[in-house]
């Protein structure tokens, strides 16, 4: 193929990724908002202000109802961390809400096997248990306080109640403003992300990706090579960021060249260590608790891939590689439940705007977390530029 071909698949690809995401973006957003509008601290820390297991529990079933995507996940968590819920029960949120939900589960079973099926949601669980003993075993009580006092000032903690929506436009305004606050903190990462991630898909053949993992294609890993699938997963995600659901077509891509089952769920637990990701934590919480996060996500599913790869072995029920590829771009812009999901956070996205355009210049409770420096800098030229590239790849398709 050629470059001008290549570009306009990685646009449409971009896009494809996106169009897949979004709905989970308007979801996520909207719970950030909503938690942010009309949950106190007093009835957060009631429900999620410790770290024992009831705290731990509900966290875990919170973020199993609530989204799939890792973007949305992250504002979902910072809201009920803000609001008083314990750190662990928060990380629990984040873990469960991109690694346990119900449509991961079919776009695996879709792009792998139900064996990956059960170690997505198996593993989900032990990996939220082996971060919450990594968390306590690192101690980072001073730091999370740090962290929270931090975020309580900014937070005039005033909610509103649920039942003024029913009558006072002025809620509904406040709410508004939320959802586009996030939007606004996060278009930058958003944008170079799914770029990036269509340009791998497009210009990146798969077998520099099986090249990478030692021994693929082998009956008979050494144990080394296993315990190298596991941390290389990571690096593999960490340059081929699509998020929770766009990283299952190449991690079947990957299972069918002969990845092993350590690296296939290294890859896919991933999604929370990547830059884009760390970067929106820093934007959150700082720097030292965002690279601290991802340390223990780091650690927690390199292990959790080993003990889920194993525990396979054990029981004989280490899969056979099957055939698998990405879909092509286009085949992602179908009438099925995504079509009408956007279709209906397209229009909650478009109502907001306009009352929050109407509520300009009223104050609210929507923050700016947007910390500026040189990295924001060169993030905002790289999303002009990865705009650029995008709309131009898209018109590409029109004649090529």
């Amino acid at each position: 193929m050629t470059f001008v071909n290549l570009w306009a698949d990685a646009a449409l690809t971009s896009a494809g990724f996106f169009w897949m995401a979004f709905w989970a973006f308007g979801l996520g957003y909207v719970i950030s908002a909503a938690i942010q509008t009309f949950v106190g601290r007093a009835q957060m820390r009631a429900a999620m202000g410790d770290s024992q297991a009831r705290g731990v529990a509900l966290g875990t079933v919170f973020g199993f109802i609530s989204s799939s995507c890792s973007f949305s996940a992250l504002a979902g968590t910072r809201a009920i961390f803000a609001k008083g819920a314990g750190f662990v029960p928060s990380m629990a949120f984040l873990l469960a809400s991109t690694n346990l939900v119900i449509e991961l589960g079919i776009v695996i079973s879709v792009f792998l096997s139900w064996h990956f099926v059960v170690a997505e949601y198996v593993g989900g669980v032990v990996l939220i248990l082996v971060m919450w003993l990594v968390v306590r075993l690192t101690r980072p009580g001073r730091l999370i306080t740090k962290v929270r006092e931090r975020l309580e000032a900014g937070d005039e903690d005033e909610p509103l109640s649920v039942s003024s929506l029913l009558g006072d436009l002025r809620s509904w305004e406040i709410l508004a403003r939320g959802y586009l606050g996030e939007w606004h903190m996060v278009w930058k990462d958003v944008t170079v992300g799914f770029a990036t991630a269509g340009i791998i898909a497009a210009f990146v053949p798969p077998a520099f990706f099986t090249w990478l993992f030692p021994g693929t294609g082998s009956e008979d890993l050494a144990t080394w090579q296993v315990i190298s699938h596991a941390f290389i997963g990571p690096v593999a995600a960490f340059f081929t960021f699509i998020g929770s659901m766009g990283n299952i077509p190449l991690a079947g891509l990957l299972f069918a060249n002969g990845v092993s089952v350590a690296g296939i769920m290294a890859f896919i637990f991933s999604d929370l260590v990547v830059f884009p990701v760390i970067r929106v934590h820093a934007q959150y919480y700082g720097w030292k608790m965002a690279l601290y996060i991802a340390f223990v996500f780091l650690v927690a599913l390199v292990l959790t891939a080993l003990a889920v790869h194993y525990a396979f072995g054990l029981a004989g029920l280490v899969p056979e590689p099957s055939d698998a590829s990405l879909m092509a771009p286009g085949e992602r812009f179908v009438i099925d439940y995504t079509f009408w999901l956007n279709l209906a956070f397209g229009a909650v996205t478009v109502l907001f705007g306009w009352l929050a355009w109407r509520a300009r210049g009223h104050g609210g409770h929507a923050h700016d977390h947007s910390h500026g420096g040189l990295l924001d800098t060169v993030l905002y030229w790289l999303a002009l530029l990865a705009w650029g590239w995008l709309l131009i790849g898209l018109a590409l398709n029109l004649v090529v």
